[in-house]
């Protein structure tokens, strides 16, 4: 937790980015989660906008901001004596909701009635949109399952630019998962399973940390982004993606990608391809400051992508062409990257439009671009990722192929590039007063020869 001035003030200018609005603020923190029954639940993670305002982590709180009056009040229960006998002493609900500068508690049952009276009285009721089963259903009990959009965009323009305390957090769990990647990149060898590198990565994060900020991606088959199988026995010759990330125990999170040759040195096909990748990653990087729209940033990514496809002969044409097609697409059907924070893809829960975007930017509907996640224009503060990649999925190809799109080299394509797999080099940047920043600490190896170079003293290390 943070100290008790954070949170104060934090729903101090919540309260001043909602000075024209009236009514009361509805939070609504998660709930343990059975996994098979009542008593066996899944690992508790409370909800982040909780966690941003209330700081308190643990399950069945809720509080109410009065917008007019200013109140504010926690609800929650005081463990009784069964529960004790379990979980050992205690702090109360009044000595937590202290500790976040708030003096006012109610038992959890008194949130029914205190809405009820609000709703009743013709208050309007500000409630965001629930991300889990119970609080889904609890806001449909309570008759606030229509979400504020005012309160939605004043979390969001507060949330996306982080405060130096929260950097100091985002810069720690970077750390921690540089050093998962690293534990994971000296367990790559061929004839072992991959299952037994994630069991080394992960246990880094549990070691010293909450743990995964996300499910893991460890895979030969980089061309299937979001493969979370593990059962695959490392062959000579592959690619090896790694997308994984720590989640430090105030719960900010990193997202790291990198991408190694099985063996420890490209194939020069491989290297023509990384090379490719890591100089549109570097691109990126270098065009990320203030004022510019990542939008802007994804899209000059995707014209020297193409510009590299084309001197590789793998797609042919006039580039700017290309770029306006959405060419890259059948490439990089991703997005550029993403917000981070409390979350690993923050806030997104509050609607990926909302958070993304600016009011004046609309969504494209091309392969690619229409999955960027993050087309703000870019102020000091925001964490962001820089994930360009470069993937050969053989049913997009033929698809593409079947419906005749311009500019692509399909013979080259289907005779040297549908078993080659995918690339992605991923780091976490800061947007800065001047620039940009990567947060962690000492990077992660990203060139090719910086690669090869980490591999081979890895193995002998070994």
């Amino acid at each position: 937790m943070f100290s008790k001035e954070t949170y104060t003030s934090r729903r101090e200018e919540l309260r001043r980015l909602l000075k024209g609005e009236s009514g009361i603020a509805v939070f609504i923190g998660n709930v343990e989660a059975p996994a098979q029954y009542k008593d066996n639940c899944y690992k508790f993670r409370q909800d982040s906008t909780w966690l941003y305002y209330f700081g308190i982590d643990e399950p069945r709180f809720a509080a109410v901001l009065d917008l007019d009056s200013g109140e504010e009040t926690i609800y929650a229960d005081d463990f009784s004596i069964d529960d004790i006998i379990w979980t050992g002493p205690m702090p109360t609900v009044a000595e937590q909701a202290a500790r976040v500068g708030i003096s006012k508690t109610e038992p959890y049952s008194k949130l029914d009635w205190a809405v009820s009276q609000a709703i009743v009285q013709g208050r309007t009721i500000h409630s965001i949109p629930p991300s889990r089963w119970y609080n889904t259903l609890k806001a449909q009990s309570l008759g606030i399952d229509k979400p504020s959009e005012a309160l939605i965009r004043a979390i969001i323009s507060m949330r996306l630019v982080k405060t130096p305390e929260e950097i100091a957090e985002l810069d720690a769990a970077g750390v921690l998962g540089q050093k998962m990647h690293t534990t994971a990149r000296k367990g790559i060898r061929v004839g072992r399973v991959e299952q037994e590198i994630v069991g080394e990565m992960e246990g880094v994060t549990l070691a010293e940390g909450w743990g995964v900020s996300f499910a893991t991606i460890l895979t030969q088959h980089g061309e299937v982004f979001h493969n979370h199988g593990h059962a695959c026995v490392i062959e000579p010759g592959k690619l090896m993606v790694i997308d994984a990330g720590a989640e430090g125990n105030s719960h900010y999170a990193s997202d790291f990608t990198r991408t190694y040759p099985t063996e420890g040195r490209y194939t020069p096909k491989q290297r023509d391809i990384y090379q490719t990748v890591y100089d549109c990653h570097e691109l990126a990087f270098s065009l990320t400051k203030p004022g510019t729209a990542y939008r802007d940033v994804h899209l000059a990514v995707a014209r020297l992508m193409l510009d590299r496809l084309s001197q590789l002969g793998l797609v042919k044409g006039d580039l700017d062409e290309m770029v306006a097609e959405g060419t890259a697409g059948l490439f990089m059907p991703h997005g550029l990257g993403h917000n981070m924070g409390l979350d690993v893809h923050d806030m997104e829960d509050l609607g990926e439009d909302l958070v993304g975007y600016d009011p004046d930017q609309k969504r494209s509907s091309q392969l690619g671009l229409r999955s960027l996640r993050m087309a703000r224009r870019l102020t000091p503060g925001n964490v962001i990722t820089d994930e360009p990649g470069i993937y050969f999925i053989p049913d997009l190809i033929r698809m593409w192929k079947k419906e005749g799109r311009p500019f692509v080299n399909y013979a080259a394509l289907e005779e040297g590039y549908f078993d080659f797999g995918g690339i992605r080099i991923e780091d976490d940047v800061l947007v800065t007063a001047d620039g940009a920043r990567r947060l962690g600490g000492t990077r992660l190896p990203a060139s090719p020869d910086e690669v090869e170079a980490a591999m081979a003293a890895d193995a002998q290390g070994a």
